[in-house]
């Protein structure tokens, strides 16, 4: 079975580290993306979870519904406001070709207290990515001003029905303490970042928006290193100075 880009999870001991990474107590209510046929979501309840669940497929949402302890909600993911639906915590084996924007969903304040995704290994390395690695990006630092991140483990394709050409990962997003931006810097700090790793490879003197290279130095930056070499707290004081000139 395979709908919408998804390929489903069969493997019942994977299913429960899954469910284990969310760290759920009895009672909880979760909010579950991309359920499918429900394989995770049955494994969910089973913990004593009350599980919401958003489905795009009609035909898909239709079998999960008569679930005990199950909400489905029809419709897109991406399109939809989770904070109406009162959960503390996110988890889904998430559509590849979604998953930026199901991140930058997930990370929309307030930030839930656990987010757990299954992802496309290389896009794992990229959100848990450190400075001057070579899959350091814009999505490493929008992620990491924000969350702690934590790629747990690694699932073959063999664990899918049916099977996916790369290897998945799970990721663990849980909220910093004190977060590095504010809640209203959330999103012009990826626009920003996101227009510096545009120029990737170039010296931070060309590849910041709006800052010159005397800006720069008097910032105590160096002008000619690049931008992949900071880490992301240096682009949280770019941003803020950038929006001071």
């Amino acid at each position: 079975m395979r709908r919408l880009g998804q390929h489903f999870l069969s493997d019942p001991k994977i299913l429960a580290r899954i469910a284990d990474a969310l760290e759920p107590q009895p009672g909880e209510t979760v909010l579950e993306i991309g359920p499918g046929p429900g394989t995770l979501t049955d494994v969910l309840l089973a913990r004593g979870l009350r599980v919401i669940a958003i489905e795009k497929d009609r035909g898909l949402a239709a079998a999960l519904d008569s679930r005990p302890n199950l909400t489905v909600i029809i419709g897109d993911a991406v399109e939809l406001d989770w904070h109406t639906y009162d959960a503390k915590k996110v988890i889904g084996n998430i559509p590849y070709y979604i998953t930026s924007p199901l991140i930058d969903k997930a990370l929309v304040p307030p930030i839930p207290e656990r987010v757990v995704f299954l992802v496309q290994d290389e896009v794992a390395d990229r959100i848990a990515a450190e400075p001057g690695s070579k899959t350091y990006g814009a999505l490493s630092v929008g992620v990491q001003v924000v969350a702690r991140v934590e790629k747990l483990f690694t699932v073959a394709p063999g664990a899918f029905r049916p099977p996916p050409k790369v290897r998945s990962a799970l990721i663990r997003l849980t909220p910093l303490a004190h977060p590095l931006v504010m809640d209203v810097e959330v999103a012009p700090l990826r626009a920003f970042v996101t227009a510096c790793f545009s120029r990737r490879r170039k010296q931070l003197k060309n590849a910041v928006p709006g800052m010159s290279e005397a800006d720069l130095r008097a910032m105590g930056f160096d002008p000619t290193i690049r931008p992949e070499r900071l880490p992301p707290e240096a682009f949280v004081r770019l941003l803020r100075r950038s929006r001071q000139l």
